[in-house]
């Protein structure tokens, strides 16, 4: 769950602190006030690709940091991008790689942008929805490694069959290329260890400074923090001796105190470890020349290189006549065969029994958005794909079928002709894929696009509903939704000393008023559109008081 969120100089941004509640968090603002930027600085910190273009003009650095709660323990995640597009990460104060912030946010956070619609009208994205929810992903991930296991050994089997001399011209090409990867040796991540190291040796002696400072004013200087506690803790003993409210942090003194002399241990060590000569940041910045030389030729990652070499090894062995004849080739291709038919046989059987289950889960879903007799159905191949058509998802294609209207015909997805019937199967099935998992983030970016009136209030409620499971971020710009928040949050963007800054504000009671008669009635606010926004104000904040307040509109608008 995203407790806090600070953004430094990030595009329009120049400072922004945010703390977020439970439940259905609601953005508004103008367009192009900065309301996806900070969508985007939460997917940076959680791993995205960092570009220059994102640092604030005239800064030297963009920063993003943010606290989580997870499963009650706090976890503070920092993300920086200099001007020259290089980026460094950290997690609660150690430095980490981007693959540890994916692996972070895949446990923390799921975003869900305008730009999903169309990956999701792409039918070869349904399998990997239906896999997620009938919780399959990991037969999925076991029938892909048997895929590329039988797709290698294809491979290598074809090229056994080569004539002599195009066996000599391979093997001539396989020694190059084998050479410069051998040369070099990669190591596993080292690509991203070296950047981190040529971050630090790059400041080394601001580093080192710092450290030094740090350390003095814990432990050495004459205003220590550390010598300065005992008086300190004396003065709250006597504070908890009077009123006992205090004395938890009385209790907590040595802890803390712990905590301090840890952290003044690891700046001594850290500053006495630190390399300062240029010698050392030539090097690497030089290793790090050579690995990204061989990333474009064999990457794009250093993993593919790695991967790479071993392959070309394998293939030389087996060119040279080191390696396995063909027919001993052949029998590891029938058996690698059987197995990803075993397992994709497998998939395609529980794939086939949870597509009725998840066609009524989705249907019950869009029927909660004003779509009650909508059909839904999961359309497999008929027959088993053949060998020419295996892939990594198996032996199975599938495409998502949807009716919106009763007496229609089910059609694919991508056939839904109306805007609004396609944004709300859309947020069903994302939704869908959201799982079980309490006190994760979902964060909608304007997913409500294409819909309005009555059907933007379901919209809101489900998203509200879906805030006694989750924590919900939402961008919106329908008032029908933002009434629904229980928090409620205004993205203002204006010019300060000649520069265009955003910032953020929660909107107590008046203030929600105020935005959300904007949002009804345009720059222009009367009293008639205060009048409503407080109706609507009224009906999202109580249980079932959607329904009554359209109901009190008709009856009103009758009279």
């Amino acid at each position: 769950m995203l407790r806090f969120l600070r953004i430094r100089n990030v595009a329009v941004i120049e400072a922004v602190d945010v703390e977020f509640a439970d439940g259905f968090n609601v953005l508004t603002g103008e367009t192009g006030a900065g309301k996806s930027i900070v969508v985007e600085a939460v997917g940076l910190l959680l791993g995205a690709r960092a570009s220059a273009d994102l640092v604030r003009t005239g800064e030297a650095h963009a920063a993003i940091e943010a606290i989580f709660d997870d499963r009650g323990a706090d976890v503070v995640v920092r993300r920086e991008i200099t001007s020259q597009g290089r980026s460094r990460s950290f997690i609660n104060g150690a430095l980490a790689t981007a693959g540890a912030l994916r692996d972070l946010a895949t446990r923390l956070v799921e975003l869900h942008g305008q730009h999903e619609h169309q990956a999701l009208l792409d039918p070869s994205t349904h399998l990997p929805v239906l896999d997620e929810h009938a919780r399959l992903t990991d037969r999925a991930a076991a029938v892909a490694e048997a895929w590329g296991r039988v797709r290698g050994l294809r491979e290598q089997l074809e090229r056994s069959r080569m004539d002599e001399r195009e066996k000599a011209a391979r093997l001539d090409l396989i020694a190059f290329q084998l050479g410069e990867i051998e040369k070099a040796a990669p190591a596993p991540g080292e690509d991203e260890a070296l950047a981190v190291s040529r971050q630090v040796l790059a400041s080394a002696e601001r580093v080192e400074r710092l450290c030094e400072e740090s350390y003095a004013a814990l432990y050495e200087s004459d205003g220590a923090v550390l010598a300065g506690l005992a008086g300190v803790w004396k003065r709250v003993g006597e504070l908890a001796a009077i009123d006992p409210s205090f004395a938890p942090y009385v209790e907590a003194r040595e802890g803390i105190k712990g905590q301090l002399e840890d952290l003044a241990f690891v700046l001594r060590r850290y500053a006495d470890g630190v390399d300062v000569s240029p010698a050392r940041l030539q090097e690497v910045e030089d290793r790090l020349a050579w690995l990204e030389r061989l990333k474009r030729k064999y990457g794009p990652t250093l993993a593919d290189v790695i991967a790479r070499g071993r392959a070309l090894a394998e293939e030389r062995g087996l060119l040279t006549g080191a390696g396995e004849q063909a027919d001993e080739l052949q029998q590891r291709l029938t058996e690698a065969t059987n197995r990803y038919l075993a397992a994709a046989r497998d998939l395609s059987h529980r794939r086939r029994e949870a597509a009725v289950t998840f066609a009524r889960a989705v249907e019950a879903l869009v029927a909660e958005l004003a779509m009650p007799r909508t059909r839904f159905e999961v359309r497999f191949n008929a027959a088993e794909l053949g060998p020419e058509e295996w892939s990594e998802q198996g032996i199975d294609r599938a495409e998502f079928y949807v009716s919106p209207n009763p007496g229609e015909q089910l059609r694919p997805l991508a056939r839904i002709v109306s805007g609004g019937e396609l944004s709300r199967v859309m947020l069903a099935l994302k939704t869908m894929a959201a799982g079980d998992e309490p006190g994760k983030t979902l964060v909608f970016d304007e997913v409500d696009a294409g819909i309005g009136g009555r059907v933007a209030e379901v919209v809101g409620t489900r998203l509200r509903r879906l805030g006694d499971r989750f924590q919900v971020l939402c961008i919106t710009h329908l008032p029908q939704i933002a009434a629904r928040g229980a928090a409620h949050f205004r993205i203002d963007k204006m010019v300060r000393g000649g520069r265009t800054v955003t910032a953020v504000e929660r909107l107590a009671e008046a203030g929600r008023v105020e935005e959300v008669a904007r949002m009804i009635g345009g720059t222009v606010i009367t009293e008639q559109a205060r009048a409503t926004a407080r109706e609507m104000l009224h009906a999202g904040a109580t249980p079932g008081g959607e329904a009554k307040g359209e109901g009190e509109r008709r009856k009103s608008r009758r009279g």
